[in-house]
């Protein structure tokens, strides 16, 4: 076979050479290896060169390691909800046990830190003593607890609230201190314009009291209108978030309309200059130390492989290289899952001349290398290819198959989705759309067994074919449960009404088609798959922010508020089981449920007050229940989340807008993409996306026509490769590559302690299209 031989010519003897390089140390091995897999995954943990402290780091590196880290960080966060106030409550014994279970599993992790640094390295890392810290703070925390519980004396769980320190201080959780250095780095210059923000409201505080207070004006519910100054102060810092505009402001606009023009003046100022200058602040800072971390990794990923390459180098002529045995040991430890085709064209890369060895500057290399994704496109035959080649072969067969991959194919189908969409929005009792959705079914139903008949099914069902596994569970399943309805209704006996919004759901996912198929839709979806990864992280440093202050908000606000069922006839239901919200906005709102009284609840209100629509409402409920002090943690709530965290998010949102204008290949990506192709075992991804191969087979937009398409595909048996698409590049990753593309092969860059010291101020070296981008 054709690719049979291309893959074949993969594997090549190794050269003779006159002196054949001195078995490699195991432990020199290792320790290359873990210098070159920190700088493939822009790890900077300064670890004990010792045997015994390489292989301690490479088990502590392990992904069962991080995983069981993980896990017991995530019991841990999880105990509030099994704690008082509890959503399912349990023993405090067995929540105490779970936790100190916890804190032994977090223990172990750091002693195992510890064997792998220096000493003088752990304890000066904060980190660490975070983490030492609030281990011996909960401990003290449950006994005290524990100890006033078997008096029968309420206490308060205040390290509950420290529980995230975990989540953000262990080594696996770079991404989210990256994201919470980048608020520290940016509160000194925000707080001036923060003060400047909070000298402004209070000035405008004191012209509406000198303006409104003596007017004897009164609110909608019969309370005097702007006689308080921190009352005034509240209602204007909500302004700001438009959340009472316009009620705020219609007393004095009822009593004189040329009063508006200080509302109007009030929220050009401070709503809609003082918020911008405020993202502009983040977003300015937000770039300047991205570009300081981003240049910080670079210059550490080439300083551990230089440190990799000085292990295993020896001398050939007049240069220091990497035999080709050693790189090969190296990059099976470094990837044992390397299969043997991928690790034979990375050394073809490398070694470009196939001198049996690898120089300095293609050695530097070889963490990228890993780095990029190379699929391996292995291409079969079609099962019925084989049992019934003389059918499959046929003409009727062949035009078959010509159809489902003609572009028209798709564009049939998308007009058929769209008039199902048509029939979704109409009546559903109307017995014509009824007989249609069966139509609409069927249609979809030999859609899916076409496509089969004409892709080699387990390509089909490949593992990353999310979108023909999406669609073909939709199908399968909008079947089943419209067969079990139809059966159900016509057995007169119930219609079963979770059945009967399952097929509903069903049938309006079948929509998400139209993504699949419209190329402006695949971009956007694209983008989001890009910015995915970090995107989660920002979810992680909004978990940690809500968690503290959904536990700070469960210990001063729980059992205030109460919920009761919309039919109860109990005379607390309307004021939500306080006294203290009689005749208030947020009873009259019934606003019971947004309560603190677990930890789910307490996450829901969290996540409303970052909408920030009606949020003062829910601020003067728990401050008519408690103090009006209580309005300080809504406030605290909405500058920490909504002002810093929400702008920093848009920061990254636009960096990655714009970074997206400048996807290129990387000279490594371009090298590894020339030897596919030189050996004659590449495919174009646009090949790929075509539906033609079958790493991602699909009907879209094929080129093949006539016989010459039919020979095209004959052709296309075998091993091939392509790179991976460069759509998947994380930000930081283009940032990287664009900062790396300046440094000189031969500059091994400053000490790593310089590395490690550097600020925003300092650039070394000078890059223009760096500084421009990042």
């Amino acid at each position: 076979m054709p690719g049979a031989h291309r893959a074949a010519g993969l594997h090549r003897p190794r050269p003779s050479s006159p002196e054949e390089p001195p078995a490699l140390e195991d432990q020199d091995l290792l320790l290359a290896a873990a210098y070159v897999s920190d700088a493939q995954y822009n790890r900077n943990v300064p670890f004990e060169t010792s045997p015994q402290a390489v292989r301690l780091y490479h088990f502590y590196n392990h992904w069962t390691m991080r995983a069981a880290t993980y896990f017991f960080i995530w019991v841990d966060l999880a105990l509030a909800l099994f704690e008082e106030p509890a959503l399912f409550p349990l023993p405090f014994l067995a929540t105490s046990i779970a936790e100190v279970l916890c804190l032994t599993a977090f223990f172990g992790r750091l002693v195992h830190f510890a064997k792998v640094t220096p000493q003088m390295v752990f304890w000066k890392d904060t980190k660490n003593i975070c983490i030492m810290v609030t281990i011996v703070l909960t401990l003290i925390d449950l006994i005290t607890y524990g100890s006033l519980e078997a008096v029968n004396i309420h206490g308060v769980r205040w390290s509950r609230a420290l529980r995230p320190v975990f989540l953000i201080n262990f080594p696996e959780s770079r991404q989210i201190r990256r994201a919470f250095r980048s608020i520290r780095n940016t509160l000194p210059d925000i707080l001036y314009v923060f003060l400047l923000f909070i000298f402004s409201v209070l000035i405008f505080s004191l012209m509406a009291l000198k303006l409104f207070g003596d007017r004897g004006l009164k609110t909608v519910q019969g309370s005097p209108y702007f006689t308080n100054i921190l009352d005034i102060a509240f209602e204007l810092y909500v302004l700001v978030t438009t959340a009472n505009s316009p009620d705020v402001m219609m007393p004095a606009y009822e009593f004189n309309w040329w009063y508006s023009l200080y509302f109007i003046t009030y929220i050009i100022i401070n709503t809609y200059i003082f918020m911008s200058v405020f993202l502009a602040v983040v977003y300015n800072n937000y770039r300047k130390h991205l570009k300081n971390e981003i240049r910080t990794l670079a210059y550490l990923k080439r300083h551990k492989m230089i440190e990799a390459f000085n292990i295993l180098k020896v001398k050939v002529g007049t240069e220091f290289v990497v035999k080709e045995a050693q790189w090969r040991q190296l990059a099976k430890v470094v990837e044992p899952d390397i299969s043997s085709s991928h690790l034979e064209l990375l050394l073809r890369i490398s070694d470009e001349g196939q001198k049996g060895y690898v120089d300095k500057t293609n050695f530097l290399r070889l963490a990228d290398l890993l780095n990029i994704q190379v699929v391996t496109i292995n291409i079969k035959r079609h099962p019925l290819e084989a049992w019934l080649p003389r059918v499959y072969q046929s003409s009727p067969s062949l035009l078959v198959q010509k159809m489902v991959r003609h572009r028209i194919f798709v564009w049939v189908y998308d007009v058929i989705i769209l008039i199902n969409a048509i029939f979704i929005a109409l009546d559903e009792k109307n017995p014509l759309i009824s007989y249609a959705e069966w139509l609409f079914l069927s249609l979809y139903i030999i859609e899916i067994l076409l496509k089969l008949y004409t892709y080699e099914p387990r390509a089909y069902f490949g593992r990353k074919q999310f979108w023909n596994w999406f669609d073909t569970l939709i199908i399968l399943a909008a079947l089943v449960a419209t067969v079990a309805n139809t059966t159900i209704q016509s057995a007169r006996k119930y219609n079963s009404q979770q059945i009967l919004d399952i097929v509903l759901i069903l049938r309006i996912l079948r929509l998400l088609r139209v993504i699949v198929s419209i190329q402006r839709f695949r971009v956007i979806v694209t983008t989001l798959i890009n910015i995915g990864p970090t995107m989660l992280t920002f979810g992680g440093l909004v978990l940690v922010v809500y968690y503290v202050f959904a536990i700070i908000g469960m210990e001063v606000f729980h059992g205030k508020v109460h919920f009761f069922d919309p039919g109860s006839t109990s005379p607390d239901a309307l004021v939500c089981g306080n006294p203290a919200l009689k005749d208030s906005a947020f009873a009259r709102g019934r606003y019971c449920r947004n309560n603190f009284n677990d930890l789910p609840a307490s996450l829901i209100l969290l996540t409303e007050l970052t909408v920030v629509n009606q949020w003062h409402i829910l601020a003067d409920g728990f401050a008519l229940v408690t103090h009006q002090a209580a309005k300080l943690y809504f406030i605290g709530f909405h500058v920490v989340v909504v002002i810093l965290i929400v702008n920093i998010f848009i920061a990254f949102i636009l960096e990655a807008f714009f970074v997206a204008y400048s996807l290129e290949k990387s000279e490594v990506e371009t090298a590894i993409e020339k030897k596919i192709q030189e050996l004659g075992v590449g495919v174009q991804e646009e090949e790929v996306q075509d539906g033609k191969l079958i790493d991602n087979v699909d009907a879209k937009d094929s080129g093949f026509s006539g016989d010459d398409g039919d020979n095209k595909r004959k052709a296309l048996k075998g091993l091939y490769f392509r790179i991976a698409s460069k759509k998947y590049k994380t930000v930081d990753a283009l940032l990287q590559q664009m900062f790396e593309s300046e440094i000189a092969p031969e500059d091994e860059g400053p000490s790593l302690e310089e590395i490690l010291n550097f600020s925003p101020s300092d650039v070394h070296p000078k890059n223009p299209n760096f500084e421009n981008s990042a």
